[in-house]
Formats: structure tokens, C-alpha cells, sequence
């Protein structure tokens, strides 16, 4: 984003010290360090609330033991003009013997790696990979979304959606 949007300013929050010390490392060689603050801390903090235009999740709700939670923090981050932004799998609406290259594809990641990563906490939603279009929308409404909206954008390997109250 940063890249692409040179006036922007971003927030990053992730609670892995190690992935945001790659970030901020990623950041300084793009060049874009001083316009990302990368931060080890849970984007559920209260002092968060209300703060942002836009809020964003590329390709982790899936991963998450907690999804509805999460939906939950992201839609406290935005303020009251805010939008909140998810990018996912583009798998099929429902399950299919004749299923697409890509639903085909996420169940082998799934298997090795996104589901067991979800299923480490406890409780956990077991989501997996190939999220269907319906569960985002029944995790997004359980969260206090109003709508959902799958954006028409033409990709290959990603699902584009917009979460509004």
C-alpha cells in the first residue's frame, strides 16, 4: 500500500515479533519505512478504537482460530466512515467433486498448513483455507457487519470483500 500510494501512512499490528521485523526490514529495502509503523501489538487494544479510514486483512482470516473476533477488532479499528477490507481465496460458492484448480489447490494448503494453524488455539473455528463466500458472510454478520459485499474485481486467486455497518 505504501508503495502504491505514496501520500498514504500505514499501521501495521501483528503480534509475532518476528514477522514484523521482517516487515520493517521489507519496508526500509522498498523505501517506504518512514511512512509504515510497524507494531508488535493486538489490534484489539482499546485505544485503537475508531482510529481509521481503512482497515485491511489479506489472506489470514482463513488462519485465524478466531475469525469472528477478529472481524469484531477490525470493525472497532475503522471509524464511522471507515471501510474494512478482506482478500481471500477465491474458492467456489460450495463444495464440488469437479471443484477448481484453485479449490483444489487451498485444500492442500489447507491441510498442511492453514488449518492446523487455526485449530492451535482454543476455542477454535477450524476455517481453514477454502472459506466459502457464505462463512465469511456469516463470520462478518456475527461480528456486528451489517453487509457484505463481494467487490467485482477480476482476479484469478482472490476474493475481494468489502464489510460495512
Amino acid at each position: 500500500m505504501a508503495q502504491g500510494y505514496p501520500k498514504v501512512y500505514v499501521d501495521d499490528f501483528d503480534i509475532d515479533v518476528p514477522s514484523i521485523e521482517r516487515a520493517r526490514e521489507n519496508a526500509r529495502i522498498n523505501g517506504v519505512a518512514e511512512r509504515i509503523n510497524f507494531q508488535v501489538r493486538n489490534a484489539n487494544d482499546p485505544s485503537l478504537t475508531g482510529k481509521y479510514d481503512f482497515v485491511t486483512a489479506f489472506e489470514c482470516i482463513h488462519d485465524m482460530s478466531d475469525p469472528i473476533g477478529v472481524l469484531g477488532a477490525m470493525r472497532s479499528l475503522k471509524n464511522e466512515k471507515g471501510t474494512v477490507l478482506i482478500v481471500d481465496e477465491r474458492v467456489g460458492d460450495s463444495f464440488s467433486t469437479n471443484g477448481s484448480e484453485v479449490d483444489w489447490m487451498m485444500y492442500g494448503w489447507s491441510v498442511l498448513h492453514c488449518l492446523p494453524v487455526g485449530m492451535a488455539d482454543h476455542p477454535a473455528a477450524g476455517t481453514g483455507t477454502v472459506m466459502r463466500p457464505n462463512t465469511l458472510r456469516e463470520y462478518a454478520l456475527a461480528a456486528g457487519f451489517k453487509r457484505v459485499e463481494i467487490l467485482p474485481i477480476d482476479n484469478f486467486f482472490f476474493r475481494f470483500y468489502r464489510l460495512d455497518d
